[in-house]
């Protein structure tokens, strides 16, 4: 329940604590709360699942839209306190799991692609993130809540300092689009940092397609792991310079200075050159 003074308080009676081991802090800004629900413009057709729904701001005006709802929250204390306070209405399921071992699978029983959402914690958000990326054949779009400066990488073009191995791997699977910035000050507790509004939408068709995405993901890792290293020096681990030529890639370039499509490029003749081996 919710007592006079805002606090959540559990089945105990106790007030709920953030506890900083899950990253917590809660949203209370509701001119934010309602930008953010607006943003996602739920509707009684959609199949949402909810990433940590912590005290429930957003669960209960996405539960309010008639949708199917699956929230995803590790807190067990909180679990049972949304499965208390709106567990019990039939459209919405409480899951007390760790979102890196759900299976969204379990709950998608039709046709209907997964709308996620989520306000995920700065220790899990890239985890969280591959993970989702893995099932992107499952999602129709997902709306996060994020550190601003992961909402920067994963946006970030060729030549930005914030490019990397996150904004590729993002923007292969799906078109980012920032929404709006939320300040620290619309939490409880008060995070040190900005946060920002960022939807993902999965390609339907892919506008580049890469031979093998896993090849893809190790070039893309293997050359940021040595950012600061030119192209043939970065990436000799894998590919050598030799090999690299003959691709139409200046080899002297630093991978910040690579567009997806290098990549691609470079993935390909790695998958082909090990295609051709297993082949002899």
């Amino acid at each position: 329940m919710r007592s006079r003074d805002g606090q959540v308080r559990l089945s105990n009676g106790m007030p709920h604590q953030a506890r900083k081991r899950f990253g917590q802090n809660f949203l209370h800004d509701q001119g934010i709360i309602d930008r953010i629900v607006q943003s996602i413009n739920p509707q009684a057709s959609d199949h949402i699942v909810e990433i940590g729904p912590g005290q429930g701001a957003l669960t209960r005006p996405l539960a309010a839209s008639g949708a199917r709802l699956d929230c995803v929250e590790l807190d067990r204390d909180l679990a049972a306190f949304l499965q208390t306070n709106v567990g019990k209405q039939a459209n919405v399921t409480i899951h007390q799991q760790d979102i890196l071992k759900f299976d969204l699978a379990s709950v998608q029983h039709d046709s209907r692609r997964l709308r996620i959402i989520g306000n995920l914690p700065y220790n899990i958000s890239t985890p969280v993130l591959f993970y989702l990326l893995q099932q992107h054949s499952r999602i129709q779009d997902m709306v996060f809540m994020l550190q601003l400066e992961v909402v920067n990488r994963m946006a970030a073009q060729v030549g930005d300092k914030n490019y990397g191995r996150l904004g590729l791997m993002l923007q292969y699977y799906c078109e980012v689009e920032p929404l709006f910035n939320v300040p620290s000050a619309a939490f409880t507790p008060r995070p040190k940092v900005s946060s920002a509004i960022v939807r993902l939408i999965p390609h339907q068709t892919m506008p580049i397609q890469a031979k093998d995405p896993e090849c893809l993901q190790v070039v893309i890792r293997t050359a940021f792991n040595q950012r600061r290293k030119t192209l043939k020096n970065s990436l000799k681990a894998i590919i050598s310079e030799t090999e690299l030529t003959t691709l139409p890639l200046d080899v002297s370039m630093r991978p910040e200075n690579l567009t997806l499509a290098d990549y691609v490029l470079i993935s390909d003749a790695l998958t082909e050159q090990s295609e051709s081996h297993e082949n002899e």
